[in-house]
């Protein structure tokens, strides 16, 4: 099934209240194995990309620090702290 399906049915289903608690839990839950992922992946001084969801535009920088929630991210522009899960390595 692919994510267009999904989406569809979601939004035609005559879902519970429960039951679309439980899809949002799921999906809290993957978000979050991403994230956990993709933070066991970067080191400091690493090269990564990521896209700002404030103006769109795409920065490159170096990994400055790994926190709990955050990457702190050194870019031409300043400072970023970054979710882990919207960054790519370059």
């Amino acid at each position: 099934m692919d994510i267009k399906a999904i989406n569809t049915a979601i939004i035609t289903g005559t879902w519970t209240n429960d039951q679309l608690l439980s899809m949002g839990d799921a999906i809290k839950y993957a978000r979050s194995r991403l994230t956990a992922t993709k933070k066991a992946g970067l080191r400091v001084g690493q090269n990564v990309s990521f896209t700002s969801n404030k103006n769109g535009m795409t920065y490159k920088g170096t990994v400055n620090k790994v926190a709990i929630k955050y990457v702190t991210v050194a870019t031409p522009q300043g400072m970023w702290k970054v979710p882990a899960n919207m960054l790519e390595v370059a």
